[in-house]
């Protein structure tokens, strides 16, 4: 439960309102690929949204890594539900690849998800909520 709680901070630094978020974002900052986010359900005490970079190859626009996120709001918690990590060489590949050899899936995604959230809020990615 530690990493999911660290998976919750982590992304508070980067969404300031879960619960107030448009359907679909883009952050775009100076040097690093335009982060998208989009909110794939909302229920009453959870939240379930889509992170990936977007980039631009042969004309078609390649969402990678991408991660499924549902947000626990009365918990706090954060917890990745579904990775896809594919072709672009995002380095985070090969940080998921070493993780999926060394721990379960489920583990090794949500340190991936930790490590990435830490990572897009370094690189200034923020997303602003609508105001009510």
């Amino acid at each position: 439960m530690t990493l999911y709680e660290s998976n919750y901070i982590r992304l508070s630094w980067l969404v300031q309102d879960p619960l107030r978020l448009t359907d679909r974002a883009v952050s775009r900052v100076e040097h690093d690929c335009p982060l998208e986010l989009s909110v794939r359900e909302r229920a009453p005490y959870t939240t379930t949204l889509w992170l990936s970079y977007l980039f631009e190859e042969s004309g078609h626009t390649v969402r990678d890594p991408g991660l499924e996120v549902r947000i626990y709001h009365d918990a706090r918690l954060a917890e990745a539900i579904a990775v896809n990590v594919g072709e672009a060489d995002t380095g985070l590949s090969r940080v998921s690849a070493r993780l999926r050899r060394s721990a379960d899936g489920r583990w090794s995604g949500n340190v991936l998800l930790n490590k990435w959230l830490e990572y897009c809020v370094e690189r200034g990615h923020r997303f602003a909520a609508v105001p009510a």
